[in-house]
């Protein structure tokens, strides 16, 4: 039978070596994360910090909770708090960045790309424009599809807290998109 991540992490307490296990499971999806966040080159460098704070923090781990992938993205969500400025900088400078233009000759290939274009932006505005804790909530949901109460875990916040920010973020993205469903955007968000 296969350990819970609660048993691995409990087990790394008398055998240091044990916890690889848990990055094995769950380092790519913090990676993902990390980098549709912060970029590739960023998100190699915080995975690695991820599970090195995890590590030192193993002792505290609620070891009721089987599943650890709430508590290793709430450490990967407080890491990016750190670089948060630089995102904020990031998604503002996105938003006032064009699209690049397309070739001519495919009409509909260039239609399509500045449609595209002009979501992207309104978007990549509309995230940025948002209180970094709702864009925490809506970034949990819709890229890595954690549940309300995985979110709250994650965030160490109640279950209502994370449904009132969800709820703000949707309606600010909505209301920043023209009205569009917010469905269509979480789809946009998980493409990239």
């Amino acid at each position: 039978m296969t350990p819970t991540d609660a048993e691995v992490i409990a087990r790394s307490g008398q055998e240091p070596g044990a916890f690889a296990v848990l990055f094995d499971r769950h380092a790519a999806h913090v990676r993902r994360y990390l980098a549709r966040r912060l970029g590739d080159q960023v998100a190699d460098d915080l995975v690695a910090e991820t599970f090195l704070v995890a590590f030192d923090k193993r002792g505290r781990y609620d070891r009721d909770r089987p599943d650890a992938r709430p508590w290793l993205y709430g450490i990967a969500t407080n890491l990016v708090g750190q670089h948060r400025r630089a995102e904020a900088r990031r998604f503002q400078h996105a938003a006032a960045t064009p699209p690049a233009a397309a070739e001519q000759d495919h009409a509909d290939r260039v239609a399509a790309e500045v449609t595209a274009g002009a979501v992207r932006s309104a978007l990549v505005g509309a995230l940025g424009g948002l209180a970094p804790e709702d864009r925490d909530v809506l970034l949990l949901v819709a890229w890595e599809q954690l549940s309300y109460e995985e979110v709250a875990a994650a965030l160490a916040v109640p279950v209502g807290t994370v449904r009132s920010r969800l709820h703000r973020a949707r309606r600010k993205v909505r209301q920043a998109l023209g009205g569009q469903n917010p469905t269509e955007v979480e789809e946009l968000l998980s493409n990239g």
